[in-house]
């Protein structure tokens, strides 16, 4: 595509393009070299007139966009994504550094954005990918394509691209556009006239192909041409997708043209140019002229000679950073390999299909794991633009930007895991700026799981930069000019039209972790005045662990916390009191939904008896041991209310002690579910305020032949399931196992499909490993009281009767290799096994 045509013999050269395709792009640039017009007009955004020269700066590297938004509502936004191997840009660079007038002639953002506004669902662009007002060369996929004579929001959508592939006998159009353009080099002099002729005929047949909306923006587009060439004559370059030449070189008159526009809706708007990225330029992100394969195109461009060589070593350098046996006998191979398959195929040169197929053969060995790796990185790629500083920015955009720089935190379109240590002041910066932007719906981090230490003073984040951020950022600039600013707004906001106490006291906690000192005192009075109005223990339940883990993060972070441990120890108080006559009469749903609340407050309470350091006392005096009777009074046992302060937590893990076993130890009509008693009775044993012989005291209660054996199996439920340990706790004590084993034994053959769904139930959420050490020790049986082993050792619970000392020998040098100890001098590792 070297030559330089034009529409007529005089008239103003119009280049038919594909966004986004490298040799469109080289196409243009070779065009304008040629022609050297006075002017050039681009398809997009006139409001972009004005910051159009940005891009010459120096810090301004793409993939960059023009972000559009209506003032009022920075929500409604449209994207017109630019690529370095996009023809506008192109056409944009060649004119800078020309000194050429860069101008755009699409329709203006203003009207585009208020008629998306007013489009139904149906016919508005589809919101999960960005805005591209601009039509592109492949307006949809053939696959969303209508039946003909279909309603107008359903009339049938042609897909240039593949119309023509179709008609050349290809079947897939990236193939056929790679072989007719892309392996060409800057093609034919005719081709911008082939392509402009192809386009008429498709046209000719398809009309405007589905998109009714394209005659206001061509018309707005020939009323700037004619403005242009007022001016400059027909000295004019136009740049547009190839769709629309056939549109510019119509005969219609500027009247016509104005009265197509006439009474188009109109928002006032503002624009910017912001990041974005090679995978949001992907067809798959959602955008309408998006590509399948970017970083492929990029390289494509830029590359100077020999793309397939330099393709393939950019791949095996990739998988040798990730460790995969690749030499540079892989990379010669491939390279043949891809030319035979490109000459098998009557390809003019290997394209990505060859390529891929030679990397997968040679260099992953058919696995699909690295090539997965070479999609993502390569063929998509990863590359995150860049915007200078003078380019126009909301204040909150330039306050997020400074505090990144100082943060040295920079946004990569790559997702990465970032681990903070909070008692170093950087990390602990990082720390609350990304709890403000998620505070402000920007979520450009999310928490994840530490591999490592599992301490308050550690947070990992997954961090991800996307361009829809920058929209993100500008809806939330209505609430301040800063981020802590606007982080402090919308929590005040929040608090005071918080419904309910587990969203204050959720907001309460993420103003400590964000550090929103001047918000807390709303949140407040909001948490407080919710708390006393409520009375749900189920509400309060949900409301104390988000309220704890706040009052431990300020320990961390060297916040004052003193209110919110009162308002805590406060909320605890009235959960002690109300959940036992809470949890009477409860049905299964009921039942495990309590549980949740139950086992959530024990751990807070743990957490909060810990930042308020209360002294621990040990294992309790339990029944049976001669300092208490063997059954728990119930008056005894019920936790009398304290009033909160300093100090209150105190003696708050013992009252709720107190308070479980009540719920362990009762019975009657109507009774505490075997669910809600056999966690009570769980959780006491585990915090070891509960001895075995007691807990298996109360198992053999609960499985007595006087319970219904569906509220038995629920007791079992609720010690044992949850795959929280239960199934160990069976296998090192036998005397458990066996009463659950005998109580299933007798119950009767017409109850046993009733509890068959609870134990399955609870024992499915075992490990492999647990599931089959309970079998075994099910099948041997109770070992024999008083057995002796081999050497005299009484047979340990959950083992066989006795010890082979000559197979127990056979481990103890491994074992002594792995302590670092010396082989045995004396050869004694079989009776060192055996004792």
């Amino acid at each position: 595509m070297t030559g330089a045509p034009r529409a007529r013999a005089a008239g103003p050269l119009l280049l038919g393009v594909r966004h986004h395709g490298p040799g469109s792009a080289r196409a243009v640039r070779a065009a304008l070299e040629a022609c050297a017009p006075r002017v050039v007009l681009i398809e997009g955004p006139p409001e972009a007139d004005t910051i159009v020269r940005l891009a010459a700066e120096k810090d301004m590297r793409p993939p960059v966009a023009l972000l559009a938004h209506a003032a009022d509502d920075p929500g409604r936004a449209g994207f017109w994504p630019l690529a370095g191997f996009s023809p506008e840009w192109a056409a944009i660079q060649w004119a800078l550094a020309h000194e050429v007038p860069v101008r755009f002639i699409d329709l203006p953002a203003a009207n585009s954005l208020a008629m998306s506004a007013k489009q139904t669902p149906a016919a508005a662009p589809a919101p999960a990918g960005p805005l591209e007002p601009a039509a592109p060369l492949e307006p949809v996929d053939p696959g969303d394509q209508a039946a003909p004579g279909a309603g107008s929001a359903e009339r049938l959508r042609v897909d240039p691209l593949s119309v023509l592939a179709e008609t050349a006998g290809y079947d897939d159009p990236e193939r056929w556009w790679e072989d007719v353009i892309e392996h060409r080099g800057t093609g034919g002099a005719g081709a911008f006239t082939a392509v402009a002729e192809a386009m008429e005929a498709l046209r000719a047949e398809y009309g405007h192909g589905g998109h009714e909306d394209d005659a206001v923006r061509e018309a707005h587009m020939r009323l700037r041409l004619r403005e242009a060439r007022r001016e400059f004559g027909d000295e004019v370059a136009v740049v547009c997708g190839a769709w629309h030449v056939p549109a510019l070189g119509e005969r219609t008159t500027a009247t016509a043209d104005r009265k197509l526009l006439k009474g188009l809706p109109k928002v006032k708007a503002e624009i910017s140019w912001v990041p974005w990225t090679h995978r949001r330029l992907a067809r798959h992100s959602g955008y309408g002229a998006g590509i399948t394969s970017p970083g492929w195109y990029d390289h494509l461009f830029h590359a100077p000679d020999r793309p397939v060589e330099r393709w393939l070593t950019k791949v095996a350098g990739l998988l040798r950073a990730e460790d995969f046996a690749v030499s540079s006998a892989h990379v010669i191979e491939a390279v043949r390999l891809a030319e035979t398959l490109a000459a098998m195929r009557g390809r003019p040169l290997a394209g990505l299909a060859e390529t891929l197929d030679a990397v997968r053969a040679v260099m992953c060995e058919g696995s699909d794991v690295p090539m997965a790796l070479v999609w993502d990185r390569l063929v998509v790629g990863d590359v995150l633009g860049e915007v200078p500083e003078s380019a126009p920015a909301a204040p909150l955009q330039r306050d997020l930007t400074r505090t990144q720089r100082s943060l040295r935190l920079k946004p990569e379109a790559l997702e990465r895991e970032l681990e903070l240590d909070l008692r170093k002041e950087t990390d602990a910066g990082r720390s609350r700026l990304l709890h403000r932007l998620r505070l402000l719906g920007v979520d450009w981090g999310s928490p994840a799981v530490s591999r490592g230490s599992t301490g308050t003073f550690r947070e990992t984040w997954r961090l991800r930069w996307e361009p829809e951020l920058s929209v993100r950022i500008a809806e939330a600039g209505v609430w301040g000019t800063t981020v802590l600013s606007a982080a402090t707004a919308k929590a005040e906001t929040e608090a005071r039209s918080a419904k309910g106490l587990a969203e204050v006291t959720e907001l309460a906690e993420r103003c400590l972790l964000g550090a929103l000192s001047g918000a807390l005192p709303v949140v407040m009075r909001s948490l407080a005045d919710r708390a006393a109005l409520d009375a749900d223990v189920g509400h309060l339940a949900q409301a104390l662990p988000a309220l704890v883990r706040s009052v431990r993060y300020g320990d961390v972070r060297g916040t004052d916390t003193a209110a919110l441990g009162e308002v805590a120890v406060g909320l605890a108080e009235r959960i002690l009191v109300g959940l036992p006559p809470a949890c009477v009469g409860l049905d299964a749903d009921g039942a495990a939904e309590m549980r949740g609340h139950m086992e959530a407050v024990h751990r807070a309470i743990g957490l909060l008896s810990e930042s308020e350091s209360e002294p621990e006392t040990g294992i309790q005096p339990e029944a049976g041991t001669g300092t208490e009777p063997e059954t728990w009074p119930a008056a005894e046992a019920q936790p009398q209310p304290r009033a909160a302060g300093s100090g209150a937590a105190g003696g708050l893990r013992g009252r709720w002690a107190a308070m479980l076993r009540s719920l362990a130890g009762r019975d009657g009509t109507p009774a505490t579910p075997g669910l809600i008693r056999g966690r009570a009775a769980r959780l006491l044993l585990d915090d070891a305020r509960l001895a075995e012989d007691e807990a298996a005291r109360l198992m053999g209660l609960a499985l007595s032949p006087g319970t219904e054996p569906p509220e038995a199996a629920s007791w079992i439920e609720g010690f044992i399931g949850g795959g929280a340990g239960g199934g160990m706790l069976l296998v090192h004590d036998e005397r458990l196992l066996g009463l659950v084993d005998r109580w299933l034994i007798s119950v009767p053959a017409e109850a046993f499909t009733d509890v068959l769904p609870l134990l399955r139930r609870t024992f499915s959420a075992y490990d492999t490993g647990v599931r089959r050490t309970l079998g075994e020790l099910v099948r041997r049986g109770p070992a024999a009281e008083g057995h002796s082993g081999g050497q005299g050792a009484p047979a340990a619970p959950g083992f066989g009767p006795g010890l082979d000392p000559h197979r127990a020998a056979a481990v103890v040098p491994t074992v002594r290799l792995l302590l670092g100890l010396d082989p045995d001098p004396h050869g004694n590792d079989t009776m060192e096994a055996a004792r």
